[in-house]
């Protein structure tokens, strides 16, 4: 890992962007309880919407996990309930019919084996005429069920008999029913997975380590559903545009041929093929669900107090892997086996952010004078009127699914919820982080000082880049107001004098004294990087109280950044970043304090995941390529007709097309006839 001074910073987080899609998505899936009016059923508002593809995605949910557990007949019950029209796939009949017979065949009763040859005679025989040229066929071979036992490991049925298929048709119903209902996941979800295969591939492209692989390896799965295909009336589509054709193959890492079957299941719509190609990437959606409840706390968004106890241990929203379950034959009996499943989330462990303080802060424990001197700050804040708890919502996780899976209920707490379970003394320390971070939104840079000076006077000793942004947002205020004469003050007691110590700070400073110069221009709120700032001293002031900065925020900080560094790679724009807000993440519009604050993030979290990438970043020239190439590459990059070529002939990312191309003068032609000399 390299953390040398010539590694570049990571680009800043929108954190209050980040807020407002964990917001919007802890609304969507109801993990949280909004006040806000319901909607009549009849609006077409947008929380109408999001409650109406809530209840599609529970159906979806509840389908699948039917399918899963060979309860075929209630899944179809469903979809005659809910979703006729997909039945008028024949395929897709025809796949559910024939599991139904190999799961009564597997139950092993005389009973359940008569219903098999009646569901022969009168369901799967007659669908296997009309659903697709090898159906027929297929149904031939499955016959072998008759004879060959589940046991038998050698038998040509064995793939028949194997319990794959039951995951693989729970994905595929669950792939098709998303995109016919418009059931798509949160954007945040999407986000997320998005954000983590580029990571993934970017650090395994580049040779680098990833330091949020115990993380980003547990969260996203490596199993994907079953992609929903198009029926023959689609399959004569219209050729579509190669750029679309190669943006979504190697963004959702598909074959050619696997975009173009998706464009045409989408029926050309390019974002729409790209949002079912994503939500075909699973989730362990329990994880998820936890590591949004710590940053919810930590930003307070919600109260740290625990969940409904009547919640507590619910994994309902995890999804078996293959590899997860085993799927007995006993748990399609109505049994338990369900909620066990859910229960063994890989490798999910229980965090504790208000554990163990490190050891670089034993000096500034929350006992004795230092903590009679933090409660002060809470007094004083409550007169102010900062701290706003009545605000803050209530975490209510996924209670809601207990009607689909009550069987669920019956399990043990697992300790999901002691992740944030804090005790008075920590929630305490949770109220005094979050005034400091309160303050500092509303741009009350003196107070901030005074209460921190107050708490630790050491404490801006070790974080002198904090106090400088700190004073650098009160030298403005003052610009601001007309009080230039304050502002000097300001500027000769403590800007210089920081500047002086670290001549980093110089250049900031210059611009600083630059805005004596138009006493005429005002600066609006939103011009300063408040939030920025507010994030970045809730970090290092959550560490002095014992706080851990919440695995969510590393997540994003290290995705974002390879996100950044894998387009400066392809010499492109992210043709889905605008649909996932993404861009938006990336946005920090602030003129002033940007490079400070950017430094202020390394400094702050010089363990934190942006630095596991940054040796490819160091390498690179700034618009992605390495000073060597810029000349020879340059060029290339503009001809997008031949980039497309190679990529198209060749199965190359982007990038790879670039180069080789860069290597022939440009000429497709003659790097595809040298490749397959």
């Amino acid at each position: 890992m390299d953390t040398s001074p010539s590694s570049p910073s990571p680009s800043p987080v929108n954190w209050e962007a980040l807020d407002s899609l964990i917001i919007e998505f802890a609304k969507s899936e109801n993990l949280i309880e909004d006040s806000s009016p319901p909607a009549s059923p009849s609006s077409s508002s947008p929380s109408s919407c999001s409650s109406s593809s809530y209840q599609y995605r529970v159906l979806i949910l509840q389908i699948r996990r039917l399918l899963q557990f060979g309860d075929i007949d209630s899944a179809i019950d469903l979809l005659h309930l809910h979703a006729p029209s997909v039945l008028d796939d024949h395929r897709l009949l025809f796949r559910l019919q024939k599991q139904k017979f190999i799961e009564l065949l597997r139950k092993g009763t005389e009973e359940d084996r008569n219903s098999a040859i009646n569901c022969l005679r009168t369901a799967l025989a007659p669908s296997a005429l009309d659903a697709y040229p090898e159906a027929y066929e297929e149904f031939k071979h499955v016959l072998l069920a008759f004879i060959y036992d589940k046991d038998d490991q050698t038998s040509p049925v064995v793939n028949e008999w194997s319990e794959r298929r039951l995951f693989e048709l729970a994905g595929l119903m669950t792939s098709v029913l998303r995109a016919h209902l418009h059931a798509y996941d949160p954007l945040f979800s999407m986000a997320i997975r998005y954000l983590i295969s580029i990571h993934k591939g970017f650090c395994f492209r580049q040779g680098i380590s990833s330091p949020i692989t115990d993380l980003t390896e547990r969260l996203l799965l490596e199993e994907r559903d079953l992609p929903a295909t198009p029926q023959e009336a689609f399959l004569e589509a219209p050729p579509f545009d190669e750029v679309d054709i190669q943006a979504l193959a190697h963004a959702v890492e598909l074959t050619r041929q696997g975009a173009v079957d998706s464009l045409k299941f989408a029926k050309g719509d390019l974002f729409q093929a790209f949002q079912n190609e994503v939500c075909r990437m699973r989730l362990d959606i329990t994880m998820l669900d936890e590591l949004i409840h710590e940053y919810c706390v930590y930003r307070g968004i919600v109260s740290s107090g625990a969940p409904n106890p009547s919640c507590e241990g619910m994994k309902i929203g995890h999804e078996p892997s293959e590899s997860e379950s085993t799927l007995s034959v006993e748990a399609r009996s109505g049994s338990n086996k369900l909620a066990d499943a859910d229960m063994d989330s890989p490798g999910t462990e229980e965090r504790y952010p208000c554990g163990t303080m490190s050891n670089n802060h034993e000096d500034c424990s929350t006992s004795g004078i230092y903590k009679h001197k933090a409660s002060k700050v809470l007094q004083r804040n409550k007169t102010r009127g900062i701290l706003e708890r009545n605000k803050r919502k209530r975490w209510k996780g996924r209670q809601d699914l207990q009607d689909s899976f009550p069987q669920v209920l019956n399990q043990q707490g697992s300790g999901m919820s002691s992740t944030v379970d804090v005790n008075v003394n920590k929630e305490e320390n949770y109220e005094i982080m979050l005034a400091i971070k309160e303050l500092t939104t509303k741009g009350m840079a003196a107070e901030v000082v005074e209460e921190i000076n107050d708490m630790d006077s050491a404490f801006f000793t070790q974080n002198h880049i904090l106090l400088f942004q700190l004073k650098r947002i009160e030298f403005l205020k003052l610009v601001n107001s007309g009080d230039h004469s304050r502002a000097l003050k300001v500027a000769c007691s403590h800007l210089g004098p920081l500047a002086t110590k670290d001549p980093a700070l110089l250049k900031p400073l210059k611009e600083t004294l630059l805005t004596l110069l138009t006493p005429n221009e005002k600066f609006v709120p939103q011009s300063l990087p408040f939030h920025a700032l507010s994030t970045s001293l809730q970090v290092e002031i959550g560490r002095r109280l014992g706080i851990e900065e919440p695995q969510l925020m590393k997540i994003m900080r290290a995705t974002l950044h390879t996100h950044t560094e894998w387009f400066k790679l392809q010499m492109c724009k992210d043709r889905f970043e605008g649909l996932l807000k993404i861009d938006v993440l990336k946005e920090v519009n602030s003129p002033l304090l940007t490079d400070t604050i950017s430094k202020s993030s390394t400094d702050i979290c010089n363990n934190s995941s942006s630095q596991g990438t940054a040796t490819s970043s160091s390498r690179m020239h700034e618009d992605g390529s390495s000073p060597a190439q810029v000349s020879s590459t340059g060029d290339v990059a503009n001809d997008e007709t031949a980039i497309l070529k190679v990529m198209e002939f060749l199965a190359l990312p982007r990038a790879d097309a670039i180069h080789l191309l860069a290597q022939y003068n440009g000429n497709a032609e003659t790097v595809i006839q040298q490749i397959f000399a």
